[in-house]
C-alpha cells in the first residue's frame, strides 16, 4: 500500500506523519532517515490495529453534516 506523508523540516531534522493514520508519526536527521523511519512506524501501526481488531465487530456509521 502507499500512504501520503507530510514531511516537515525542523531545527532538529525532519518530522514526518501520515494523515490517514492518526498518531502515526516519526522523525529523522535527514529526509531519507525520516522516510525509512515512517515505513517502520506504518508497519507497526497496522500490526497493532490488526491485534486490536481481533475478535471485534467492525461497522460503519453515517454522520450528517449541518
Amino acid at each position: 500500500m502507499k500512504y501520503s506523508v507530510i514531511l516537515r523540516k525542523t531545527k532538529y531534522g525532519y518530522d514526518i506523519h501520515v494523515p490517514a493514520l492518526p498518531g502515526c508519526h516519526s522523525q529523522g536527521e535527514t529526509q531519507k532517515e525520516a522516510l525509512d523511519n515512517i515505513k517502520d512506524a506504518i508497519f507497526t501501526y497496522l500490526e497493532m490495529g490488526k491485534a486490536e481488531l481481533k475478535g471485534a465487530e467492525v461497522r460503519e456509521v453515517e454522520v450528517a453534516l449541518a
